[in-house]
């Protein structure tokens, strides 16, 4: 009898082995990235007279990177950046696309929603797609089940659908700002000329989805359009923070992010989701009031120095991610598709990409660094500046700064010089991460070899600063 009892036991432990295991290899995937979010916007990060403590939390129970890159400072470039492992100019794609644009994200990439279809997941993008509103380029054509948002950015909507004028719509065209739900081979179903209504609307599509989709393995991919401007909160957050509409907007989305939360744990599928949440780039600063925080770094979007690159990154999944780590390793949004692709045990493209698996990080091991490299591009297609472990080359360049210039308020514009002659300059970001202090002259053996570095990009990625090329470049997705 004892011996029944026991062959029992270990039958019963082998199936719920063989389960958990299974259950392991097959986490649902919540990426949460956010707009123009800079590194000192979160509580945890250092944000001021607001408070975000959902978001506060998942860093606490989960893992936060505090050397984490976007791929490129701007909108459209970062997103094809995140969903594909690739430097967006591999993939032809730079800047922020505008309504109507002849190119978008090409059908020839093979990007996440598509990798993890691979293991049967469901699959939606709720937010801001930005990656070419024509018809070949919209989400459905790239691997995602559902969408349900902006086809572009959230201040694009006075230039209407496909370059249609605002105060002349057609019978066809859409409204000033228009929502796509569901497949977007049909007319939308949802228009809104109230941006106060954003962050809920996805919030609740988010839910929705969780709901529907928690009996199988899904991939929520929610870009959210806040904070970019125009920023707006609804009415249950707005006046709620002592920073005004900027923490308002803040507060709403680190609701939003408990909303998820509270959706996962009453499914009873929170121990079996992980969860990301970063940002597209860092703040527009000319905007003032209506803009986020650096946290101290230099410049900001559309710049190559940190504040424009360097965003908070948090990963959480219970019982998997150690909680409370913190990783100082160099890492980047380029880097998610890779890992993601490790953890599933996935093979990844044919097609050169250039994230690296950050799987060591996840494991507990947050002192490995498996990214050495950075490359910092913009524009185009021009190399700005070249990184190795804690030292970072900007190279001369025409490029972006805010520095003595007035910013706006309210809304409005301050100004900015978008060609500065911006020299070149060598930092050690271990002790310097505002990049004030050039070391050229102290270290030129360090100024070499990130030169060798450079020209080993130009070689395979071009720069235009230098008439390069590159020899692995792939063309965007033209409209037909």
């Amino acid at each position: 009898m004892k011996v029944k009892t026991f062959l029992l036991l270990i039958l019963f432990i082998s199936f719920s082995s063989v389960a958990f295991s299974q259950e392991k290899t097959t986490p649902n995937i919540i990426l949460i990235f956010l707009d123009d979010m800079g590194n000192g916007d979160l509580g945890v990060t250092g944000a001021l007279e607001y408070q975000t403590p959902n978001i506060d939390r998942l860093a606490l129970d989960g893992l936060r990177f505090t050397n984490f890159l976007s791929a490129q400072a701007v909108c459209s470039a970062s997103r094809a950046a995140i969903l594909s492992g690739c430097y967006p100019n591999r993939i032809g794609m730079s800047g922020a696309l505008f309504p109507n644009s002849k190119v978008g994200l090409n059908a020839d990439e093979t990007i996440l929603p598509e990798l993890l279809k691979q293991k049967g997941y469901a699959t939606s993008i709720i937010g801001k797609w930005h990656l070419g509103d024509s018809r070949e380029f919209l989400p459905r054509q790239h691997g995602f089940d559902e969408f349900f948002g902006l086809p572009y950015s959230n201040d694009m909507w006075p230039i209407g659908y496909q370059g249609e004028p605002a105060t002349d719509w057609r019978k066809d065209a859409f409204p000033p700002l228009f929502i796509i739900e569901g497949d977007e081979k049909k007319t939308p179903v949802k228009t809104l000329e109230d941006q106060a209504q954003l962050t809920r609307l996805y919030t609740e599509q988010a839910v929705d989805f969780i709901t529907r989709k928690k009996d199988k393995p899904f991939f929520l991919y929610l870009p959210h359009s806040m904070p970019h401007v125009p920023i707006n909160a609804s009415a249950a957050f707005k006046g709620k923070s002592k920073q005004g509409l900027y923490g308002d907007v803040m507060m709403e989305i680190d609701w939003s992010v408990g909303e998820i939360q509270k959706a996962l744990k009453a499914n009873g599928i929170e121990n079996n989701t992980l969860i990301i949440f970063t940002s597209d780039n860092g703040p527009w600063l000319n905007y003032g009031n209506h803009a986020g925080s650096t946290g101290g770094l230099r410049e900001g979007k559309g710049s190559s120095f940190e504040g424009g690159m360097r965003v908070p990154c948090i990963m959480y999944w219970p019982q998997q991610i150690k909680a409370g780590a913190i990783s100082n390793s160099l890492s980047s949004t380029l880097d998610i598709y890779p890992t993601l692709a490790e953890l599933l045990s996935l093979k990844l493209p044919a097609k050169k990409i250039d994230g690296v698996s950050l799987m060591p990080i996840l494991k507990g091991d947050v002192t490995s660094q498996p990214r050495k490299e950075f490359y910092y591009y913009y524009r185009a297609n021009s190399l700005e500046g070249v990184r190795k472990d804690d030292w970072k080359l900007v190279l001369a360049h025409p490029g972006r700064t805010y520095e003595n210039f007035e910013t706006g308020m309210d809304g409005f514009p301050g100004k900015v010089e978008e060609n500065s002659s911006l020299k070149q300059g060598l930092y050690d970001l271990r002790r310097d991460p505002g990049e004030r202090y050039d070391l050229q002259n102290q270290f030129p053996e360090i100024v070499k070899e990130l030169l060798l570095m450079a020209d080993k990009a130009r070689a395979d990625l071009g720069d235009d600063l230098v008439q390069a090329k590159g020899a692995n470049r792939r063309p965007a997705g033209k409209k037909d």
